[in-house]
């Protein structure tokens, strides 16, 4: 593809999801599938040779071959999660590809844990990703207007989602040695404007009342976090007229800003001395001047430019801007950035002819002088150049919820690390360019973000501890880490205790815990392991875990009684569990299509998961080959088979085969006898889930001891 095809994703800047007749939006949909799947592969020409792609250009990501596989095999397992295709490609792929993209602690950046394919294989799968989706897009029903529960949705999902990979993978190819890149390619030049820097200043911005968030029935695809409602009354406040630029900035370094621990906050400071930051990362210096490190050249420095940096560089600017004026400079928050933009009168992106920013790939593959695009009221770069950094840690509205195809998109960022960036970049495209879009990355992380400072008295009010409000994980919070109900032992506890029960002759190396949930069952399995991996199939889950393990205590707000709840607050130590929290590391993993490196166990406990999960037999035929000879396998479950979690002709029992019952016991005997000997007879044990005050669910799993032949 070249150039002139780069430019065509332009248009449409996303896909209006009503109107119109659906044979004509099916194409439409086709067209910004292809245009979107087009300019990824586009972004990965820049790559001289295949050796790049094994580069890893930052520490806490993997090396850029994770990405290029990523997206494709992002398609597929959501596709496959909400039963619009049943067969996969490769599933080796689709289990090393799908997770591990953002600095969690539940990620595996271990490259020890991989054998990464070859560039060809990865290109020939994707090809393959390419034609069963243009295939669904023929073949899939189509009605308007398009929602969460069509095809087209979550075709969607997996078109926005590649978009935005688009712009973080070209960050995290700024990151790469340049000798690996082609500065020449046609589609990623830069701009050769290296104007003067304007003096910035600040211009007033009414208050009003500003009210964020999308309704269900807007049309246009949504990640789950724009949804709902917030209203804030937003106070006068000036705003820069400018985008910090690469000049104004240099103020800051010139000022012994990186050295004054007085400018920093904790975190930031913590971040600085580690790094040993001394400027912004893109800038390079050389000979005692600067130079700047575009996606793929290090050039002159633009100093007309935009800045950019991380968060905690951004705010540390601001409070020396705030120290050496006397007046309350800050970074504005997310509802300021709403005000301002409704202030300057601009339309949402849907409704553009033209971007009126450098946005969307329209302009050169870079930022742009500060002062090129104007909009009302003196103001540039309201949108687009730079993502501008807020204040705002990133949490869900009144009304969130999430998709049950991507559960953990948003979720695992609500943990007051993450804060919101507004505007787009230069590479922004699609759902990333629309006024409600809400990303969020770790403070230290580079994006292509730069900011603009607010003049306010108003206080940003920071939350510094957040208490769970997820639904879905409250009640396995209290079900792991609260009180008995109904004189039921603890079920995570009791569960652990039969496994060491039947480890005492065993070596206690490993133990992996599947279907762990918020992780009870891990820390408990910890007292005589040496080290335990719990494991779960949603990140919602097992950052509760996480919270555990780093903090030893989690909260969250426990339901009582329509809109009055209670606050509670868990902690390890009561629980006598704390010594082990050194012992348990929680990931996120797929049991019908788990990774290889998921072995060598001594104990492997299968946690009522097996009739949650889309291909029960598919683990059972592997499992022998993940425990060591002599391990223990113990599978507690209720033997609920449901439909909508695993298809009636994936069911290990619970139905009829010639007139005879086939039951779930009878599946597992039949599948593990081959490899294991049952020890003991099938024990039941009951547990409570709570609900709410006066609503529990009261079940009795049934337990099943196996030894490796």
């Amino acid at each position: 593809m070249n150039t002139t095809e780069l430019k065509e994703l332009k248009t449409p800047y996303t896909v209006k999801l009503d109107g119109g007749d659906p044979e004509e939006k099916r194409e439409e949909i086709r067209r910004y599938f292809h245009e979107t799947y087009d300019a990824y592969e586009i972004l990965f020409e820049a790559l001289i040779d295949d050796q790049a792609y094994y580069k890893r250009a930052d520490a806490l990501r993997h090396p850029i071959i994770f990405y290029y596989g990523h997206t494709a095999t992002f398609f597929m397992n959501k596709l496959i999660l909400g039963k619009f295709i049943d067969k996969r490609i490769n599933p080796k792929f689709e289990s090393m590809f799908a997770i591990g993209v953002d600095e969690m602690s539940w990620d595996d950046l271990n490259d020890g844990h991989y054998s990464w394919p070859e560039v060809k294989e990865v290109t020939e799968y994707r090809q393959q990703v390419r034609q069963i989706i243009d295939d669904l897009i023929s073949s899939a029903p189509i009605s308007l207007p398009i929602n969460w529960e069509s095809p087209f949705w979550t075709i969607m999902m997996g078109i926005e989602h590649e978009r935005i990979h688009l712009e973080t993978t070209s960050v995290l190819i700024r990151q790469l040695p340049i000798e690996l890149l082609d500065a020449r390619h046609s589609s990623w030049q830069v701009s050769n404007n290296l104007a003067d820097a304007p003096e910035n200043k600040l211009i007033e911005v009414p208050g009003a009342i500003v009210t964020i968030g999308k309704q269900s029935d807007q049309n246009v695809y949504g990640w789950d976090n724009e949804y709902g409602v917030l209203t804030e009354q937003v106070e006068d406040f000036k705003a820069s007229k400018f985008l910090v630029s690469n000049k104004e900035f240099l103020e800051f370094i010139n000022d012994n800003g990186y050295r004054t621990k007085d400018y920093w906050t904790d975190e930031g400071w913590n971040w600085n001395q580690y790094e040993k930051a001394t400027s912004p990362r893109f800038w390079i210096e050389e000979d005692g001047a600067y130079k700047y490190r575009s996606m793929l050249d290090v050039i002159e420095m633009p100093w007309s430019w935009p800045v950019e940096t991380n968060y905690l560089e951004a705010k540390a600017f601001c409070n020396w801007k705030a120290a050496k004026t006397g007046k309350p400079i800050r970074l504005p928050s997310e509802e300021e950035w709403y005000r301002l933009h409704e202030y300057v009168e601009l339309a949402d992106a849907i409704e553009w002819e033209k971007a009126p920013g450098n946005l969307n790939l329209e302009g050169p593959a870079s930022a742009v002088p500060v002062n090129t695009h104007e909009f009302n009221h003196g103001f540039f770069d309201v949108m687009g150049n730079v993502w501008q950094h807020t204040e705002t840690p990133i949490r869900g509205f009144a009304g969130f919820q999430v998709h049950p195809l991507y559960d953990d998109f948003s979720t695992p960022t609500f943990d007051t690390k993450h804060n919101i960036i507004k505007g787009g970049s230069w590479i922004s495209t699609g759902n990333e360019i629309l006024k409600a879009s809400r990303y969020a990355f770790r403070r230290h992380f580079y994006q292509h973000a730069g900011f603009r400072y607010i003049e306010s008295d108003a206080e940003v009010v920071i939350p510094d501890d957040n208490y769970e409000t997820d639904t879905e994980v409250i009640p396995y919070c209290e079900f792991n880490y609260g009180p008995d109900y109904f004189n039921t032992d603890n079920y995570p506890e009791k569960i652990a205790q039969i496994c060491l029960a039947h480890s005492q002759e065993i070596n206690k190396g490993k133990a992996l815990s599947l279907g762990c949930t918020t992780g009870r069952s891990a820390f408990e399995l910890a007292v005589e392991f040496k080290n335990v991996t719990g494991i779960d199939s949603t990140a919602r889950m097992i950052r509760i875990g996480v919270q555990m393990k780093d903090k030893g205590y989690t909260q969250y707000v426990l339901p009582k009684e329509g809109e009055i709840h209670s606050f509670k607050q868990r902690n390890l130590q009561e629980l006598g569990l704390d010594a082990t929290r050194e012992k348990v590391e929680f990931m996120q993993a797929d049991i019908s299509n788990m990774k290889d490196i998921y072995s060598g166990y001594d104990l492997i406990l299968v946690d009522t998961i097996l009739e949650r999960t889309y291909k029960p037999e598919n683990f059972l035929k592997s499992v022998h080959r993940r425990l060591n000879t002599g391990g223990i396998l113990v599978i507690s479950s209720t033997y609920d088979w449901q439909a909508d979690a695993t298809e009636r002709e994936n069911w290990l029992g619970g139905f009829k085969v010639d007139g005879e019952n086939v039951t779930t016991q009878d599946k597992l005997e039949s599948i593990l006898g081959t490899n294991f000997k049952q020890v003991v007879k099938p024990q039941d044990v009951p547990f409570v889930l709570r609900k709410n005050k006066r609503s529990y669910d009261h079940k009795i799993a049934q337990v099943t001891v196996w030894k490796k032949s």
